[in-house]
């Protein structure tokens, strides 16, 4: 896969798009076996995902898959719904007019299905649980291998939770 190809069928502003790297990174499947995946992130950010994400399949922590939103038409929901992995999305911040730090590659979610959204009684994806005890569920002993590089853990947030979110600003 090349950065054209993950980036497909949708109009990035050219100021951000030069910024962005596809990152081929190792992953344990959910299959317990090394697997391939791609995540385009910020060039700033592409050593910090190589050695989080090198360690995070030394370790066989298990992410069910992990490819580009352009392959879900660039909708975050259909997304999400596969338990997709996923950084680079050309996106606003949900119900706000202001762009997420994933429309700057800046973002990471890992198994949303395991790690989900939560905000009251709104949970995204719908149906999703978070159960620290399930394999591929994001702990604060697997946030700390971002939070010790100066990422933020959506899962530390006091106002939501969001399990699978992690963001350098």
């Amino acid at each position: 896969m090349t950065l054209d190809e993950a980036l497909r069928n949708k109009d990035i502003p050219a100021d951000i798009r030069k910024t962005l790297e596809l990152v081929v990174v190792p992953y344990f499947s959910f299959e317990e076996r090394e697997e391939t995946g791609y995540l385009v992130v910020h060039k700033d950010l592409v050593n910090d995902v190589r050695k989080i994400f090198a360690t995070l399949a030394e370790q066989h922590f298990l992410i069910e898959k992990m490819i580009p939103v352009s392959a879900y038409g660039w909708d975050d929901d259909v997304s999400m719904e596969d338990n997709n992995s996923s950084a680079f999305n050309y996106r606003t911040i949900a119900g706000t007019e202001r762009l997420s730090n994933h429309a700057f590659g800046r973002a990471v979610d890992i198994n949303p299905r395991l790690n989900p959204y939560v905000r009251g009684d709104y949970v995204a994806p719908r149906g999703a649980t978070y159960d620290p005890r399930k394999p591929g569920t994001v702990t604060p002993e697997i946030a700390d291998l971002f939070i010790s590089r100066g990422w933020i853990w959506g899962g530390n947030w006091s106002d939501r939770k969001d399990w699978q979110h992690f963001e350098k600003p």
